[in-house]
């Protein structure tokens, strides 16, 4: 969705915005987050190289892992699965879980803290409208600094525990990123609520759910964020589901 550009922007701050969206983009390809993925196959025989029921499998499209459906079954224009070294692989599937992951919370937040629902943890935005997502971070820094690093903070510590559940130790034979030998990609033990399945059939079912969201999810923030980069309104103003009563002027940063 691309509506005309106001909220007197300047020519600068337009080419700021276009450089930030070039390297978010840039950075969201070079992640490999969107490498499709197949449905896969699933045993319920006890086999030590079993991952959740996942038996590598190299005559299957993308070794087998879960991820596709009808119609568009083993979707992959670009070839990234084609001739792809298993380490490879699930290197890519733990990169695309992950932004998936990422992705569905940040989609869920922006919509949450915009017009017309307005609920924001760190704003009085039930008495304001506080503008785009997008710079709701900025407003935050301007206002308190140190939030942000608790915030780099928090999110390195997140990372490091991943690092440790599922990244091999640089000894020996080690290549960069290398996953552990018995970790599923994604997998990080995180399962507050139970719903992970035993079954392996189950686990392959809800894992290309998660999959297919998450796909849904990096494709709608990507579009949400170009979109307020391009006229600094929110996403529902945009669609014409909700009334514009965003003032640049009322907040510290300028828009």
């Amino acid at each position: 969705i691309i509506v005309p550009y106001h909220h007197n922007f300047t020519f600068e701050q337009q080419q700021q915005s276009i450089m930030k969206f070039t390297i978010f983009t840039s950075l969201l390809g070079s992640a490999a987050a969107f490498a499709p993925q197949s449905t896969g196959r699933v045993s319920t025989a006890v086999n030590s190289d079993e991952l959740n029921g996942w038996v590598p499998n190299e005559s299957e499209f993308a070794w087998g892992l879960p991820g596709s459906i009808a119609p568009i079954e083993e979707f992959d224009p670009l070839g990234f699965a084609k001739d792809t070294p298993l380490q490879n692989m699930l290197q890519w599937r733990e990169a695309e879980v992950q932004h998936g992951r990422v992705s569905m919370l940040a989609v869920l937040g922006m919509l949450v803290v915009e017009e017309p629902i307005e609920y924001h943890p760190l704003f009085e935005a039930y008495n304001k409208d506080i503008g785009p997502a997008i710079r709701h971070l900025d407003e935050v820094d301007a206002q308190s600094p140190f939030f942000l690093v608790g915030l780099a903070l928090l999110i390195g510590s997140l990372e490091y525990n991943r690092a440790l559940v599922g990244f091999a130790s640089p000894e020996g034979s080690f290549s960069f990123q290398q996953l552990k030998e018995d970790h599923y990609p994604g997998d990080i033990g995180f399962d507050p609520l139970g719903l992970k399945p035993d079954d392996p059939v189950e686990f392959a079912t809800i894992q290309t759910k998660e999959l297919q969201n998450g796909r849904l999810a990096m494709l709608g923030a990507a579009g949400i964020m170009a979109q307020e980069l391009v006229n600094g309104e929110e996403i529902f103003v945009n669609l014409g589901l909700a009334t514009d009563s965003f003032d640049p002027s009322s907040v510290p940063i300028q828009f």
